[in-house]
């Protein structure tokens, strides 16, 4: 006979935990924030023109190599992309240095979930990164690669950290590889983390086989622009001595650490939480590596005189620290005084959003009050103006010649923008390519055969009278913006020359310059 205290078993099997939904997943929110960054910048980010600088990536696109004048290749390859996919669309060649950015923000955030992070310290430290990141996707430079591959070898550094297995050392090898492909400058991060290792109780991974592939493979993915370096006669060091030599002499080099403040705003506070807590916390210990990772190169750029901005892809790694540390100190408190804190973040990390997004990508017409702003806090966005017009100025010029002078022209630019707008926008006016000495353009020539009337821009007078027979201004430079920037104060003419006081081969052997 059944108890009358038994029960029947039921008929309904025991309800099991529901599985993670993927889509609000921690991962999946910060990839969200990711994109929200790319449709901002996408929206905001083709408004003016072509900054000077792209002309120079725009036409080293069109001519892939291993290597060039100014930068390693990556940053010209990701350009030829963008120009398969969108043409010269300026919102499309902007497109990867954007999503570049986008990936480091989800970066960030990651490196503060592997820390232990929970959701919000994630969406704190992605938040703080996204202000440089706007910035530096706001143009198609190798600032943005170079930014990418910094915090994409602080993020392996923290997975092999945290799991112990020497493997993650082949993702580190072949990060600093790719960021040596972007900007040299990521040797110096080489170095922190070289430091990082013999410093801490990772330097038991010298032991390890995993290591020295590590480095083999860094060394493998950076061995092309080596050798182009090698067959060019390592043609770059000589432009960055004679480009830092200039930044110096003006001053470029000066507010080094003020520039930190400039380039972390509010999210300052958040990195010296990161720094102490790999430094000097107990739950940091284990990543101490990370702070020598920031240190070493800081002292380095300090030591080298370089720019400021240089160390902007170091703080990341800080972000995702300091916010987890910070995490952890208001789980101590009541609960009033931790949401106060985390209100007051927020209300500092979105104003540091609105601000850069204001300076770097104003959405506002030229010379409205926004832009104006913008543009006295953002000395490129005047860089980004005018060069159109500039060349239908040269078409002009080239439309008043006689059919003799018109048949044998030449355009003779001094700087990479004058030359780049001319090889962008000439073609549809039926100009012929710009002849310039700098940086890679030299290595394009003079054409077959040598022009012997020139449009001429951007050189100084004394110039003129060295090297031709007679030369008169031909019309003003134009500024439909009334703007003064590079163009409009320091080269005000346009010039047509003639009579080359030299022949075209001992003219350019000595013609190729930097800047």
């Amino acid at each position: 006979m059944t108890s009358p205290l038994q029960t029947k078993p039921s008929l309904v099997p025991p309800s099991s935990p529901k599985p993670p939904n993927v889509w609000t997943s921690d991962p999946a929110v910060l990839i969200y924030l990711g994109l929200i960054t790319i449709l901002v910048q996408w929206l905001l980010g083709g408004r003016f023109g072509f900054h000077r600088d792209e002309l120079a990536t725009l036409e080293d696109a069109r001519h892939l190599a291993w290597g060039y004048v100014a930068y390693p290749p990556i940053t010209p390859f990701f350009g030829r992309i963008s120009l398969i996919l969108f043409g010269t669309s300026l919102s499309g060649f902007r497109f990867f240095a954007s999503v570049a950015q986008a990936v480091s923000v989800v970066l960030t955030g990651l490196m503060a979930r592997e820390l232990t992070g929970r959701r919000g310290a994630q969406l704190v430290a992605a938040a703080a990164a996204v202000p440089f990141c706007i910035v530096s996707g706001a143009l198609m430079q190798y600032v943005a690669f170079d930014y990418l591959f910094w915090v994409l070898a602080a993020y392996f550094v923290i997975r092999l950290l945290k799991s112990r297995d020497p493997r993650w050392w082949l993702a580190i090898g072949t990060s600093i590889g790719l960021g040596m492909m972007s900007k040299y400058t990521m040797g110096f991060f080489a170095l922190g983390i070289t430091a990082g290792v013999l410093a801490t109780n990772a330097r038991r991974h010298l032991a390890s086989k995993w290591l020295w592939m590590g480095v083999a493979l860094s060394l493998l993915v950076f061995l092309p622009n080596f050798l182009w370096q090698a067959q060019h006669h390592f043609i770059s060091l000589d432009f960055l001595h004679t480009i830092h030599q200039r930044d110096v002499r003006i001053g470029r080099a000066k507010g080094f650490f003020p520039d930190q403040l400039k380039f972390t705003l509010l999210g300052f506070p958040l990195s010296l939480a990161g720094l102490y807590f790999y430094l000097f916390s107990k739950p940091g210990g284990r990543f101490r590596m990370l702070g020598w990772m920031y240190i070493v190169p800081l002292l380095l750029f300090v030591v080298a005189k370089g720019r400021g901005y240089y160390l902007g892809p170091a703080y990341p790694m800080l972000y995702a620290a300091g916010a987890v540390w910070g995490e952890q100190r208001l789980q101590s408190l009541s609960r009033v005084p931790a949401a106060t804190i985390r209100t007051l973040a927020w209300i500092a990390l979105t104003a540091d959003v609105l601000l850069v997004v204001a300076i770097a990508i104003p959405p506002a017409p030229i010379n409205s009050p926004l832009w104006n702003f913008a543009s006295k806090n953002n000395g490129d966005l005047l860089e980004e103006v005018g060069w159109p017009e500039l060349v239908q100025a040269i078409a002009q010029i080239r439309d008043s010649l006689p059919a003799q002078d018109r048949s044998h022209l030449g355009i003779l630019a001094a700087n990479y923008g004058e030359a780049g707008a001319v090889n962008l926008y000439g073609p549809a006016l039926g100009l012929p390519p710009a002849i310039s000495g700098v940086n890679s353009f030299w290595a394009h020539g003079y054409g077959s055969p040598p022009p012997q009337t020139l449009i001429v821009l951007g050189f100084s007078q004394s110039f003129l009278q060295r090297n031709f027979a007679s030369c008169q201004v031909a019309r003003p430079t134009p500024n439909p913006y009334h703007i003064e920037n590079e163009e409009t104060r320091d080269h005000p003419d346009l010039y047509l020359c003639r009579g080359l006081l030299q022949t075209w081969p001992d003219f350019w052997k000595d013609f190729q310059y930097y800047g």
